[in-house]
């Protein structure tokens, strides 16, 4: 099978930083268009904004926490490209919750971030997924790729609600391939930590010792680059993987396989 993704359409959420940024420009030098959502529009149009308008990278700003927005961006895609054919929701949003505070609206808040508004973009580009392959009766219609984290398994207190959405990133990811199995639309996800994503980035800037903790429980010895999720999407977009749908990749350096629940779980 094909590793290949030259020609496809990809719309890549959380693009203007990060692993997002990464994916979506290793995506796009391996020949596929990609259409680059973020909401941060100043630091979008810093990294992606100078690319040309006829070539294969073109960017949307918005909140997509809006359907208006999320529709705006499908459309967009479509005007640009005619057609998409992956979709990689690599928009996270990481935050601490308080348990015990009944003030506390960080679970509410990580659920509608990382959780509802994958499944909303995600239910539109599967919709026009369906659409774009009427009368085609064999091949892959399309891809759908969820990030998550290992902190759907590594339980602290502290990011009680980051690890209910994650989890429930998981499980979407198992219901959405359910329905979309018989559309030959494929849906995974890749659960990662030890990876230098831009929360974590942020998050060793404050704390100075939590790179080396991360390191000393994570098998491999080290924090992977950004760039180290790339190929997995891309195996996960391409036809290599045309009978997977379902499955969640850990990538984590081993870190899942250690019984810890102290080193900070990113």
């Amino acid at each position: 099978m094909s590793f290949s993704i030259s020609g496809k359409t990809a719309i890549i959420t959380g693009a203007a930083d990060g692993i997002g940024l990464a994916i979506a420009r290793h995506l796009a030098d391996r020949g596929a268009n990609v259409m680059c959502a973020d909401s941060n529009e100043k630091k979008l149009m810093e990294e992606l904004g100078d690319t040309p308008d006829e070539g294969n990278i073109r960017v949307f700003a918005g909140d997509l926490r809006q359907r208006l927005t999320i529709a705006n961006l499908v459309s967009a895609t479509i005007d640009a490209y005619d057609q998409v054919d992956i979709l990689v929701n690599a928009s996270r949003q990481v935050m601490t919750t308080d348990p015990l505070d009944v003030e506390d609206s960080s679970v509410e808040m990580l659920l509608q971030q990382n959780l509802i508004t994958a499944l909303q973009l995600s239910q539109q580009v599967a919709r026009r997924m369906m659409k774009q392959a009427e009368g085609q009766t064999e091949g892959q219609v399309g891809s759908i790729i969820n990030l998550s984290s290992i902190a759907a398994r590594q339980h602290q207190p502290d990011l009680m609600g980051y690890s209910i959405a994650s989890a429930a990133v998981q499980q979407m990811t198992r219901s959405l391939a359910l329905v979309l199995a018989p559309h030959r639309i494929r849906v995974n996800a890749i659960s990662f930590g030890s990876v230098m994503s831009a929360s974590l980035r942020a998050a060793v800037a404050e704390n100075r010792d939590w790179r080396d903790d991360i390191r000393a429980h994570t098998p491999l010895g080290r924090i992977a680059g950004p760039n180290e999720l790339c190929e997995a999407v891309q195996f996960l977009a391409a036809e290599s993987s045309g009978f997977m749908t379902g499955e969640i990749m850990t990538i984590d350096g081993g870190r899942t396989l250690l019984d810890v629940v102290s080193a900070p779980a990113h």
